[in-house]
């Protein structure tokens, strides 16, 4: 199954948005979305490196991880708002004391013979620049993700 990242950035809506197919099932994506296996594949090289991870995945369950970066340690987190295993979820997101507020992820899952082909949606990245970081940074941790799933 190829693995390509198709992603794009709408700098004016403030939005994102990605697609991947994936060599494992939507039930092994989701796992990887929601436990600390994201510390293997949420980095950007040279960007951020993400290094714990802890959620409570649950529709308002809390989640947070942290890391290191270019200027230095950084830490995100947000709420769970939809959970529908292994076919979707939903949770907000702030990188906390950057500029930017909250912002909304959606993974969806969809079933493609042995895979799974994901699309991502990141909305209420309303300031340019952090749109367009985020766009990237998307780019390369699915990139990753995809790298980890073959195995």
């Amino acid at each position: 199954m190829e693995s390509i990242v198709a992603a794009s950035a709408d700098l004016a809506r403030g939005e994102v948005e990605a697609r991947v197919a994936l060599a494992a099932l939507p039930e092994r994506v989701f796992r990887a979305l929601t436990s600390a296996e994201i510390c293997d594949w949420w980095v950007r090289p040279g960007v951020f490196d993400t290094r714990t991870w802890t959620g409570d995945v649950r529709v308002g369950g809390l989640w947070e991880t942290t890391g290191i970066g270019q200027t230095g340690p950084y830490r995100m987190a947000g709420a769970f708002i939809a959970i529908e295993a292994p076919r979707r979820l939903a949770h907000t997101w702030t990188v906390v004391g950057a500029p930017g507020g909250v912002s909304t992820v959606t993974y969806d899952l969809e079933p493609a013979g042995q895979g799974t082909r994901l699309t991502l949606h990141h909305a209420g990245l309303n300031v340019a620049p952090i749109c367009e970081a985020t766009w990237k940074g998307w780019e390369t941790s699915l990139a990753r993700l995809a790298e980890l799933m073959r195995s």
